[in-house]
């Protein structure tokens, strides 16, 4: 009886309207993957480029894993006008979607193929605001949810996924549905229109409050009694402060170890998704059963599954999540290579993304909430940002040649197979570290359960 009202006490949880708050800013967090990632592969997809080049084209995604650098000044720069009005999180978040607006208007009125540099260029910038946009959006949520609220941190990072993949599904489905109908370019002006609500979005949410600026200012006072100048001591605490209290948090063994997993854990599953709209198109999938069993159908079912993961993690823990979606991830990417054996049957198909988002659901939430926990509250953009940066290296700069090695293979049974072994690395380092994490939530949950 008392696991039973547990559980119903986990769901009633859900009702807080600072998870809604967390939903909406992931769906601005997720589009603009729409515009540089699926579509943009289906637009050169059907104008004719080759896999290698729609591979490299990715490279643009390498924005993502150094945002870290400029990470300092999202947390630290108060943007003029727009910091008094939105305040610290939402002034940027709402400045650098202005930007993806202008490039995405840009992009819907040329011709890829014909203007290739140009399209790049602009892809460029929808990456570097987006990556931007990204940091402050994940500051926004660790700012919501202090970590003291262990037990919600599963359920921010679920609310965050799913408005993810909410913003990239949707407009993703509509998208390639309307492609053949109405062509490419205009389907990039509605896309333009998604932005303008994106933006509404930003405007509707409630900026958090947080001790960030009084523990910035302990810093300072910390650096200027050696550095004497107001100036250098500002310098110094926006640039290495955030990493130094990281490796002084976690010791040097550990923090490298942890660099180490959060870059290779998902290399597979970028492998996979990188190619896996030329695979669909190879294999005799339309635009349309692309639009409606990757994009809607995989939508529907990330976010019940997502749901789900985040009430396993906060019922059973987030390193568990970590180890078995991890295992589980790495398994369902065979069903690929089942589907490049059998050919364009729906029915496979189906099953496929319901597996694939299913696997994907827990390890995201537990991968999302164990990066929180790493952060600090001064430097919590920065901190966030670096290690979600590492993730997306891995993902982006090693998974740019996942088109040269679906060429060289020739084979997309062999390749899907590859991928799913690209894990095994990053789990043997999570086993190495299970002590330390566990140590880690058990201080948490001490901390939680002193202040009740």
């Amino acid at each position: 009886m008392t696991h039973r009202k547990t559980w119903l006490s986990t769901i009633k949880s859900y009702a807080d309207i600072r998870l809604a708050w967390v939903f909406m800013l992931g769906c601005s967090s997720g589009f603009p993957w729409v515009l540089i990632g699926s579509n943009m592969s289906g637009w050169l997809k059907d104008a004719g480029l080759t896999r290698s080049a729609i591979g490299y084209f990715g490279s643009i995604f390498v924005v993502y894993a150094i945002n870290f650098i400029w990470a300092p000044l999202v947390d630290r720069v108060k943007l003029p006008l727009l910091y008094s009005w939105l305040g610290q999180r939402r002034s940027w978040i709402l400045s650098c979607q202005f930007f993806v607006l202008i490039s995405t208007l840009g992009i819907a009125g040329i011709n890829p193929a014909q203007n290739i540099w140009l399209t790049s260029l602009l892809a460029l910038i929808i990456a570097i605001f987006s990556a931007t946009q990204d940091i402050a959006i994940d500051a926004y949520r660790i700012d919501t949810f202090p970590k003291s609220e262990e037990n919600k941190l599963p359920q921010a990072s679920a609310m965050a996924v799913i408005g993810w993949w909410t913003g990239y599904s949707l407009p993703g489905y509509l998208a390639f549905t309307e492609a053949d109908h109405i062509g490419w370019n205009e389907v990039y002006y509605g896309m333009a229109l998604v932005v303008v609500v994106l933006m509404v979005f930003t405007l509707l949410v409630k900026e958090p409050t947080s001790h960030r600026d009084a523990l910035q200012e302990k810093a300072e006072q910390r650096y200027d009694r050696v550095i004497h100048s107001k100036i250098l001591t500002w310098i110094t605490v926006t640039t290495i402060e955030p990493f130094a209290d990281f490796f002084r948090r976690n010791g040097t063994r550990v923090a490298i170890t942890l660099l180490l997993f959060v870059f290779l854990f998902k290399i597979g599953e970028a492998f996979l998704g990188r190619m896996s709209i030329p695979f669909y198109k190879e294999v005799g999938f339309s635009n349309e059963q692309i639009g409606y069993y990757s994009k809607l159908l995989g939508w529907g079912s990330t976010m019940f599954f997502t749901f789900l993961g985040s009430m396993v993690n906060v019922r059973f823990g987030i390193i568990k999540g970590l180890m078995i979606g991890g295992i589980a991830m790495s398994a369902s990417n065979l069903m690929f290579s089942w589907i490049a054996s059998v050919g364009p049957d729906e029915q496979l198909f189906l099953a496929t993304i319901i597996v694939d988002n299913f696997t994907t659901a827990f390890s995201t939430i537990a991968f999302v909430s164990f990066l929180t926990l790493l952060t600090g509250q001064a430097f919590s953009a920065t901190q966030y940002a670096l290690l979600a940066s590492l993730g997306n290296l891995g993902r982006t700069t090693l998974a740019s040649f996942s088109g040269e090695l679906a060429d060289s293979l020739n084979n997309w049974s062999l390749f899907f197979i590859l991928t799913s072994v690209m894990v095994i690395p990053s789990l043997i380092m999570l086993y190495s570290l299970r002590h330390y994490f566990q140590d880690l939530l058990d201080k948490l949950k001490q901390k939680d359960s002193t202040k009740s």
